[in-house]
């Protein structure tokens, strides 16, 4: 017998309350963009600038012992994660420690990095050795801010381009809002809990603008499909028919993803639990995107009626006379 978590068939109407939800989106997104400007964002090492120091042991690697040892000199947002390759020696193990900007430097001093090997020396392992230091300043951090926005809007550009040659504009536009939907709303998450923003967390918006949009290609596909069926029906019950088709689909695609993700913030540790909580944040809002984001702009907009036809007249989101 096979789990089933959505009938073979669904009638919901999910159209029924389209204005409540379009208006608590875009009411979302309003407070998301108040309290980015309010707040700010919490960002890291790479976006701050910082110092990257790559340490060497015999010792396995114990990062909750770097991190209690470090802890204790009071140098702000400290990273660290191991180091894994293939081509070091069986006793070779290798830390990542990132330091951010201390106030009115630059980069970490000698001092302080003196400082911090004789700490981890004395609580962690006498054979500690640092291999390299190199340091990031405001310059840097500044270009990769403008490199990661370049990124997302440059994704953002080639969804619009690539829906807008296999669909209509209409599904282009409706596809864009969403996925805007989902990174404003992620960044406004950000904001508000004051979770560090650094470099991982923008692979996770970029994945999140794929992930919805797959959703949302699904969905459209099907609404299509079901335009060339149905040519008399009302756009709103062709949609909700649409909807109703891949419902099991995207919750069977969700929660699966969702357990996945579960499993890797509970489990993870610290080092990933930002992209993580990432991930789970725009799986949950990219779905609902694709549903009530996407889909209600396609219906305010109106579309093709009859694809048989390549210059027919487009349809309307409302009954023609």
């Amino acid at each position: 017998m096979r789990l089933k978590l959505v009938p073979n068939e669904t009638t919901i109407n999910f159209f029924g309350k389209s204005n409540v939800f379009f208006g608590v989106s875009i009411f979302a997104v309003i407070l998301s963009f108040i309290t980015y400007i309010i707040l700010g964002l919490n960002f890291g090492i790479d976006f701050k600038g910082g110092t990257s120091i790559r340490s060497e042991s015999k010792v396995e690697i114990e990062i909750a012992k770097y991190r209690n040892a470090l802890s204790s000199l009071n140098l702000g947002d400290v990273a660290i994660s191991e180091v894994f390759d293939p081509t070091f020696e069986a006793d070779q193990n290798v830390a990542l420690i990132r330091i951010e900007a201390q106030d009115g430097q630059e980069a970490v001093t000698s001092e302080i990095i003196e400082i911090i090997l004789s700490t981890l020396k004395a609580n962690v392992s006498e054979d500690i050795k640092f291999q390299a230091v190199e340091s990031v300043g405001p310059k840097v951090s500044g270009e990769l801010i403008k490199k990661a926005v370049m990124a997302i809007l440059l994704a953002i550009g080639a969804v619009l381009f690539y829906i807008w040659l296999r669909f209509e504009w209409q599904f282009a536009l409706g596809a864009v809002s969403a996925l805007i939907h989902d990174i404003v709303l992620t960044i406004g998450i950000f904001s508000v809990l004051q979770i560090k923003f650094d470099l991982a967390i923008i692979a996770a918006l970029l994945t999140i603008v794929g992930y919805s949009l797959n959703d949302t290609v699904v969905i459209f596909d099907r609404v299509r499909e079901n335009l060339r069926k149905y040519k008399k029906r009302p756009l709103i019950d062709v949609m909700n028919l649409s909807i109703n088709d891949t419902l099991s689909r995207t919750i069977m695609t969700s929660l699966t993803t969702l357990l996945a993700l579960i499993a890797l913030f509970t489990l993870g540790g610290d080092v990933i639990r930002g992209f993580v909580f990432a991930m789970i944040w725009g799986v949950v809002v990219g779905t609902y995107s694709s549903v009530f984001v996407a889909s209600n702009i396609l219906l305010l907009l109106g579309i093709k009626r009859d694809w048989s036809k390549p210059n027919a007249e487009a349809g309307t989101s409302m009954p023609q006379p």
